[in-house]
């Protein structure tokens, strides 16, 4: 088994273009317009799943959609947010779930026949019955020999070797040489033997040294992003592992920064917004292709040129035809000013999936030969401004799209899940509703409407009413001159309707 101490990325041998003209690029426009036909079908079957996340997300702020209209006579806008307290009581429970433990939720654990190693070894200690026994009671001296078992089932520390206690026995460990002679596969049925368990002990030092990982890369912060994405739009997104250089400071004896460079794996949260999967399918197992769109800035663009397989003319090129960004509709109705200023970002769609070959060929790529046996090959084809910036075939092997959707509430007819918010959202519409009513009416009610008969008063007085108020009367005019009429209170009859919705 390999050092887990020194643990490396190994590239996997992939076909990538060096530069735009390179000889894999038959015509170049081709395919940037192959992987935007892409972009825009995604985006256009997904409209109304951006229109539910819009309304759930006002729901969510405590917004009014545009196409709720008020009357003249309503007077109350109030927004009750029970949206916003039920999303985020779903975001707390399932955070709760995933870090019980305070860790990232991921453990290593052998399968039921491990592959490559013994799933146990035993060896007879019997102070009767051989020498190897004599040598460990005469180490263990006045010490009674217990049956020792590791793994699940540890008395001792777990996780420890046959070597860990020879290190304990100090001075005395060389008189337990000739014991690892005596190894026999299996567990121990005896009281009188130690049973170590190998793959236990692999997959827990696997473990922690991906939780190691895990925490070098911020996972479980985007752990958390992904949660909340989940709970709120009915679907998360996640997106990786990928090793990535990482720049760690150091400075050597005489002062000098002399950073240290090292490959670590990367995960990432992928807004559910900027994620465009297959249309025609239901999960990631049945997607051929999905787009991810970024919003980078030009340090962020330059930036690239220090990753593998991205090439800087291309990049260069695309910052210097200037900024193309351009804010889709559901970003000015999330803005709190929907004014559209100059853009100083760039718009870059980053595709992965499977092409049919001769698709490729068609749209001006002349596929080596070593993948003219094949009917399709794994893609990852990024695009800005009309540059190709990055062209890899074949990036994993086995091939696969590094993204991971999960919904919160699963839709067997689409691949989009459905959130708290959405189901919240006939609930949400009903306690407004009956909340702005009971408010109006409590106005309306605590209120007097006076009538005057002005023919009863003396001409030119002031109408208006204020406490101690007096009234001038026309002397011998009959009747009564002025009238107060109260509206009846049903607020508390609407409070109750709210309650139940």
């Amino acid at each position: 088994m390999a050092d887990m101490d020194d643990l490396s990325f190994d590239t996997d041998d992939v076909t990538a273009a060096t530069d735009g003209k390179d000889s894999i690029f038959d015509s170049k426009p081709n395919v940037v317009a192959f992987v935007e036909e892409r972009f825009t079908r995604s985006e256009d079957s997904r409209r109304g799943d951006e229109e539910r996340w819009l309304r759930a997300y006002r729901n969510y702020r405590g917004l009014y959609s545009p196409d709720v209209q008020f009357t003249d006579t309503e007077k109350s806008r109030v927004f009750v947010k029970v949206t916003k307290t039920k999303t985020l009581a779903a975001y707390g429970q399932i955070v709760d779930v995933l870090f019980g433990n305070n860790k990232f939720p991921l453990t290593v654990d052998p399968t039921v026949l491990p592959d490559g190693v013994a799933e146990a070894v035993h060896i007879n200690i019997d102070p009767n019955s051989d020498a190897a026994g004599a040598q460990l009671k005469s180490v263990t001296q006045s010490t009674p020999i217990e049956p020792f078992v590791f793994g699940r089932d540890a008395k001792l520390n777990p996780g420890e070797t046959m070597g860990d206690i020879q290190n304990r026995l100090g001075p005395e460990r060389n008189k337990l040489q000739s014991v690892s002679e005596k190894i026999i596969e299996g567990d121990g049925t005896t009281p009188t033997t130690v049973t170590y368990h190998p793959a236990m002990v692999a997959a827990k030092k696997m473990e922690k040294k991906i939780h190691d990982q895990l925490n070098e890369s911020g996972a479980s912060i985007h752990l958390r992003s992904m949660a909340f994405e989940m709970a709120l739009l009915g679907t998360g997104v996640m997106k990786g592992p990928f090793a990535v250089d990482k720049e760690y400071p150091n400075w050597d004896e005489e002062g000098n920064y002399d950073p240290l460079i090292k490959t670590v794996p990367e995960t990432s949260h992928v807004s559910a917004w900027n994620f465009y999967p297959d249309p025609e399918a239901s999960s990631m197992d049945d997607a051929e292709y999905v787009i991810e769109r970024h919003k980078m800035s030009r340090t962020q663009l330059r930036g690239l040129r220090s990753r593998p397989y991205f090439m800087k003319e291309a990049i260069a090129e695309a910052i210097h035809k200037g900024s193309d960004y351009v804010q889709k509709h559901w970003e000015m109705a999330m803005a709190d000013d929907e004014s559209m200023p100059d853009s100083e970002r760039w718009e870059v769609l980053e595709f992965w999936g499977f092409v049919d070959l001769e698709h490729l060929e068609e749209n001006g790529v002349n596929v080596p030969k070593e993948y003219k046996d094949l009917d399709e090959v794994n893609c990852n084809i990024w695009v800005c401004n009309g540059e190709v910036i990055r062209f890899v075939l074949n990036p994993f092997k086995p091939s696969r799209i590094p993204y991971y959707a999960t919904p919160f509430e699963h839709n067997p007819y689409s691949f989009f899940g459905v959130g708290i918010a959405e189901n919240m959202d006939d609930t949400q519409t009903l306690m407004n509703g009956f909340m702005r009513m009971a408010i109006d009416n409590a106005a309306l009610s605590g209120n007097l409407i006076i009538e005057v008969d002005e023919t009863n008063l003396v001409p030119g007085q002031d109408m208006s009413v204020y406490p101690g108020k007096v009234f001038r009367r026309q002397g011998g005019a009959p009747g009564q001159a002025i009238f107060g009429t109260k509206f009846p209170n049903v607020a508390q009859e609407n409070i109750q309707l709210f309650d139940k919705a």
